[in-house]
């Protein structure tokens, strides 16, 4: 039988990790500009972002400025664009059909338990897609943002470290695949019919006690 608990903690889970990974999305903070060898005024710092980029002063004013241009971003960016929008949709949508097919919910009706146990099992899967969808541009753009900042090829002023929305990024995608996990799990087909014991003897049905009678009175004659 569906684990009730288990489902409901995966969408939980779930919606815990869409509200992280939309924060992640908009905020410009995945890199922040590096302090190396002296080469960069304290006093500004750079953030980058998916959409926009921002200059923080250190007296509190902070001007921010969208890309121009989508096409001029480099692949990369536009990558991670693509598949963080995607893993949200995708969320969104595993989400719905979660809730549609819980044990818990009367959406589908309470006597289809095996098709409401089917769709939530559909959505676990779909927020395990999305999991991995956002993880992908996490990973990629922690690992170009440390990769550039040891290559000695690359000057000063253009190194960048970790944003903290990566580290939260980390969290979102966690968070969609633990809750897809146990969305999954806790949606285990219901059982069926029990079978009879090997070794018991059959109730005879009145036909075949009919049956067993008239053979007897026929012995009885011969």
């Amino acid at each position: 039988m569906a684990s009730t608990g288990l489902q409901v903690l995966g969408l939980v889970l779930a919606l815990l990790g869409w509200v992280c990974g939309a924060l992640v999305c908009a905020a410009p903070l995945w890199r922040i500009s590096a302090f190396v060898g002296g080469e960069l005024v304290i006093a500004q710092v750079l953030w980058e972002g998916l959409w926009m980029n921002c200059l923080s002063q250190t007296t509190g004013h902070i001007q921010c400025k969208a890309y121009d241009s989508t096409l001029a971003l480099p692949t990369s960016a536009q990558a991670a664009r693509a598949l963080t929008v995607l893993s949200l949709l995708l969320s969104v949508l595993a989400v719905m059909l979660g809730v549609a097919g819980a044990k818990c919910t009367h959406c589908m009706g309470d006597s289809n338990q095996a098709s409401k146990a089917r769709l939530a099992r559909i959505a676990g899967v779909l927020l395990i897609v999305a999991g991995l969808s956002y993880l992908t541009p996490i990973c990629w753009t922690a690992y170009g943002t440390i990769r550039d900042f040891y290559d000695p090829n690359v000057a000063a002023p253009l190194k960048r470290e970790l944003g903290p929305a990566l580290y939260l990024g980390w969290g979102a995608s966690v968070l969609l695949l633990l809750g897809g996990a146990l969305l999954h799990v806790g949606s285990s087909a219901p059982g069926g019919r029990a079978l009879p014991v090997s070794g018991a003897r059959a109730k005879p049905s009145p036909s075949m006690g009919a049956a067993g009678e008239v053979k007897q009175q026929e012995k009885s004659f011969v």
